[in-house]
This record gives C-alpha cells, sequence and structure tokens, in this order.
C-alpha cells in the first residue's frame, strides 16, 4: 500500500507549541530557502504546496499555527527521506509519474478554462438552450393529504359544499403543507409524483379534485392557477451557462487532443481486467 507522511500530527502539536510570528517588511519570494536539512533546501514554495494539500479545515487554521507545524513536517520528511537507503520501491517511482501527469494535465486544463468563457460563448449557450424552446405550463396548486380514501372524499364534500380549503388543510392535512393551508406553490412538469401530476394536468384552475392517490396517501388537489412559463433572462442562468460552456470547452478540448495523438491501446488487448485486482505492485 502506498503510504504518505501525514502532515496533520505535525500541525496538531503546533497548535499547542507556537507562536506569533512577527511581520516582515517585505513578502518573501516562493524560492525563499527556510530550513536546510543535510543541505537539502526547504523552501517557502515547498511550504505553501504542503498547506495547499491540506484538508480544507486545516487550511484554514491561523497562519501562526501552520507555518511552524508545515515546517517542522518537511524537516521530518526531508530527513526520513535522506535515511532511506536502498532502490527507491516501483509503488513510488510509479506514483510519482502519475502525480506528475495529473499535475501537468490539470495546468492544461487550466489554460483551456482561462479562454473558454466569452460572452460570445455563454450567448451562444443561451440561445441553444432558450431560444426554440417551447412554454412550459407551470401550475399553482394546494392539497389537503390524509391516510385514507374515505377520509379524502369526505374532504372533497366539504370543500365542495362551501368549507374553505385553507383552513380546511390547516385542520385536517397530514403533509408538511398542512401548516402553510396546504400551498404547494408554483410547481412545472417532473417537480411532483406521476399520479399526482397527471391529476393536477387535467384539471380547471378552481377546480377541487376527487381523492387522488400517491405513495404519500390520499390527497384532495385544488388547482389554484395555470401559467405558461418563458425562458429565463440569460443573467438568471449565466452561472449555470458558464459552467456548460466549461465543461464542453474542456470536453472538446481533451476530445481534439486524444483525435490528434498516436495512441496505442493494443497492449491492452487480451488482458483480463481483473488484474488490477490481482496485481500486486511489489516492492
Amino acid at each position: 500500500m502506498l503510504k504518505r507522511f501525514a502532515i496533520l500530527p505535525a500541525v496538531a502539536v503546533a497548535l499547542t507549541l507556537s507562536q506569533p510570528l512577527h511581520a516582515q517588511e517585505e513578502t518573501p519570494e516562493l524560492s525563499t530557502v527556510v530550513a536546510t536539512v543535510d543541505g537539502v533546501d526547504i523552501t517557502l514554495g515547498h511550504m505553501l504546496v504542503a498547506k495547499l494539500t491540506l484538508p480544507e479545515q486545516y487550511q484554514q487554521l491561523p497562519d501562526e499555527v501552520l507555518f511552524p507545524g508545515i515546517l517542522d513536517q518537511l524537516v521530518q520528511q526531508t530527513a526520513l527521506q535522506q535515511s532511506f537507503d536502498g532502490d527507491v520501491p516501483n509503488r513510488v517511482e510509479l506514483s510519482l509519474e502519475n502525480e506528475r501527469r495529473s499535475l501537468i494535465a490539470g495546468e492544461a486544463i487550466e489554460n483551456i478554462l482561462a479562454s473558454a468563457v466569452t460572452e460570445d460563448a455563454v450567448q451562444a449557450a443561451y440561445d441553444a438552450t432558450y431560444a426554440n424552446a417551447e412554454p412550459t405550463t407551470e401550475y399553482n396548486a394546494s392539497h389537503i393529504l390524509v391516510e385514507t380514501q374515505e377520509e379524502a372524499q369526505a374532504i372533497v364534500e366539504e370543500v365542495k359544499g362551501g368549507a374553505d380549503f385553507a383552513a380546511t388543510a390547516r385542520e385536517k392535512s397530514t403533509g408538511p403543507s398542512g401548516p402553510g393551508g396546504g400551498s404547494l406553490g408554483w410547481f412545472g412538469a417532473g417537480a411532483m409524483v406521476p399520479e399526482f401530476e397527471t391529476a393536477v394536468a387535467a384539471m380547471e384552475a378552481g377546480e377541487v379534485s376527487d381523492p387522488v392517490q400517491t405513495q404519500f396517501g390520499w390527497h384532495v388537489i385544488k388547482l389554484n392557477e395555470v401559467r405558461n412559463a418563458e425562458a429565463p433572462a440569460l443573467e438568471e442562468v449565466r452561472a449555470d451557462l458558464e459552467q456548460q460552456v466549461r465543461s464542453e470547452a474542456v470536453t472538446a478540448a481533451v476530445d481534439a487532443l486524444v483525435a490528434d495523438a498516436e495512441v496505442d491501446r493494443s497492449g491492452a488487448d487480451g488482458i483480463d481486467p481483473s488484474v488490477l485486482s490481482t496485481l500486486t505492485l511489489g516492492e
């Protein structure tokens, strides 16, 4: 199993041992050497990278706690690295290769994303999604939920006989909307379970339904209003569109790079996929 020398214990110790650092007049550079271990330099850059690999909750610790904790950890790691005698295990070499591949690929993606989101791209995404979209129907309804069909039918008769729907819902509905008079607000297709949605779609505004059964029990539904929902303004969906543009840009770039590359997968032919579960990295 691959092992990483944990940095967290050193940070925990630093919580009790550290003292505030004195402010410096100038901001040092990443290449600034903060310690040496038998001639091997540890820089501020090494420390910053170590901090960025910490879990989020540790990154939020005060700098005066993190600084000595991270530095102690890097000193310990360096001393341990230098004490190692023999050939570096294959699993370590492979892990380093994968890590380098992953990090550089991440930088390539950042380069793609840097120019992906333009106003033209966002507008094109908006037009493709909404320009020719048909208005969708939305419903504003209220309901009363009870356990049995008999209870529901009795409520239908009460409401159709003149009882106030909202007051009846507050008194008798077992659903979470009961205290609010049974109001469900506005909703569109797919927001409700199929039986409920089918019943609402067949109703006229102001109408009260016969009992409708769903997995939650028996409903008495009142359809308050119906409207056609127009496409949202671009600014309302900008965040989603920008994320869509980024995703599509990365996918297109990766697909193009792979298509242009000389990729030969023949080495994988005939290999049983279960080898990933049975093969060991060895020493």
